[in-house]
C-alpha cells in the first residue's frame, strides 16, 4: 500500500496509527501542504478532492477521508480491531471519532487558517486563539461524552479505537498553539495511554521522513 499524507495534517496521522496498530507496510509518499503540492495537477488525478490522506491500496484503488480509510483497513484486516463488535460500542467509537473529524477539526485546518490570514487578514496570535478556542470547546465535548462511558484505559475500553486515533493528532496540533487543556483529565489521560505504545509513536509527525526541523 501506499498512503499519500503530510507529516503535520492530522487527518494523515489518523491514518498512520491504524497503520501502525495493525502492523500494515505501507509506502510513504509525502505531500507538502504548506507548500500547497496539493493543488498541483499532478495530485489531483490522485486526489480530486485535493486532501490528504490518500492510500493507494494494493490492487491500486485510491481511498480518501481518514475515517473512511480507517474503517476499510478494519474490514480488509480485521485484527487488531479498531471498532467494537458490539452495535453500541461502534455508535459511541465512531461518535467520538466524529466529534474529533466534524466539529473540531474543520475549523482549524490549514485552509481555514490561511483564509483566516489572507482573507481576513487577521494577525497570528488571533488566529492561534481561535485555533484554541475551537480545540478546547471540542474536548470540553469529548471530556463530558467519556464521562457518559464505563472507566477505561482509552476512549472506549482497554484497546485502541478509530476514537483514539482521531484524539491523539488533535491533541498534537493544539499544543503547537498552546491550547489550555487543564480539567480534561479523563482525556488526556487517555492521550498518554496512546502515547505509551509503539504505534503512536511511529505515527507523530516528528518520526516521519518528510518532518521539518
Amino acid at each position: 500500500m501506499k498512503l499519500h499524507n503530510y507529516f503535520r495534517s492530522s487527518a494523515s496521522f489518523r491514518v498512520r496509527i491504524a497503520l501502525q496498530l495493525k502492523g500494515l507496510p505501507y509506502e510513504y509518499l509525502p505531500v507538502h501542504l504548506v507548500k500547497g503540492e496539493h493543488r498541483q495537477d499532478r495530485f489531483a488525478g490522485i486526489a480530486p478532492s485535493r486532501l490528504v490522506p490518500v492510500l493507494e491500496t494494493d490492487g491500486g484503488e485510491l481511498l480518501s477521508q481518514s475515517l473512511a480509510i480507517m474503517e476499510y483497513l478494519d474490514e480488509t484486516h480485521p485484527e487488531p480491531a479498531l471498532l467494537p463488535r458490539e452495535a453500541g460500542e461502534r455508535a459511541h467509537v465512531r461518535a467520538l471519532a466524529l466529534l474529533v473529524a466534524c466539529e473540531i477539526h474543520p475549523l482549524n485546518n490549514l485552509r481555514v487558517l490561511k483564509y483566516l490570514a489572507n482573507e481576513l487578514k487577521l494577525d497570528e496570535e488571533t488566529r492561534n486563539g481561535w485555533y484554541r478556542h475551537w480545540v478546547r470547546v471540542g474536548l470540553e465535548a469529548y471530556e463530558r461524552e467519556l464521562a457518559r462511558l464505563p472507566a477505561s484505559t482509552y476512549s472506549c475500553g482497554d484497546t485502541p479505537t478509530i476514537a483514539d486515533c482521531c484524539l491523539v493528532p488533535q491533541i498534537f496540533n493544539g499544543r503547537r498553539v498552546n491550547t489550555d487543556y487543564s480539567g480534561l483529565d479523563r482525556t488526556m489521560r487517555v492521550f498518554d495511554a496512546c502515547m505509551e505504545l509503539p504505534a503512536f509513536q511511529k505515527a507523530q509527525p516528528s518520526a516521519q521522513p518528510d518532518s521539518e526541523p
